[in-house]
């Protein structure tokens, strides 16, 4: 299976090198993650409501628009999910990294939570998990900016920090691009860009020739 992901912020060179090893590294025999990056028309950042509307508007147009690809499906390269409620309108189905890691879980009787760097990813991402119909505890805050996305140990020690305070037994670490270093066990701290790799693993494994 291989997948066409967009950034959903616009980023340099150096940072779509180092989420690009992120996914070599993380992919299961049978998955490949093609990352572009979206652009200077979507915001450097996921600070406001704003940012994150007008992520979702250049993310759509991307996935709307592309004809050079032989990929399998889309996957935007964000824990928010972007676009999934006009997935059916895409030629290639749209994975949410977020919907394949929570729903995992949920099934297996988990109680959801996640941690999220600001008060606006923390909201879109509480609606996002209403949207799917997935009971989750309301979105921790870590009080971090952009910046810390890679810097694996700012955001490891915020995270512990803030992990004690969540009831659930699930928490999504909610950041597609961060390594997580010793995550928290009580509540375990999942990487969900991990997850939903390996969950599409064991789906491509799954399917049966035609």
């Amino acid at each position: 299976m291989h997948l066409l992901a967009f950034t959903p912020i616009d980023v340099d060179a150096a940072e779509l090198r180092r989420r690009q090893d992120r996914y070599d590294h993380l992919s299961p025999a049978g998955i490949t993650v093609e990352l572009r990056n979206i652009g200077p028309d979507a915001p450097s950042a996921l600070d406001t409501e704003l940012d994150v509307r007008r992520s979702e508007d250049v993310l759509s147009q991307a996935f709307h628009s592309v004809r050079d690809t032989h990929a399998d499906g889309f996957l935007p390269d964000c824990v928010l999910d972007p676009c999934a409620e006009e997935a059916d309108s895409f030629a290639r189905p749209l994975y949410g990294l977020t919907r394949l890691t929570a729903s995992f879980y949920a099934s297996q009787g988990h109680r959801i939570g996640a941690l999220a760097r600001n008060d606006a990813i923390a909201a879109e991402l509480d609606r996002r998990l209403g949207f799917y119909g997935i009971v989750a505890e309301a979105t921790e805050v870590l009080g971090l900016g952009v910046h810390d996305i890679a810097d694996a140990g700012a955001w490891g020690r915020a995270v512990s920090e803030h992990a004690r305070k969540l009831r659930c037994t699930i928490a999504v670490n909610a950041c597609s691009a961060v390594d997580l270093v010793d995550p928290p066990t009580s509540p375990q701290v999942v990487d969900p860009t991990a997850t939903a790799l390996r969950l599409l693993g064991l789906r491509s494994d799954l399917q049966v020739p035609a």
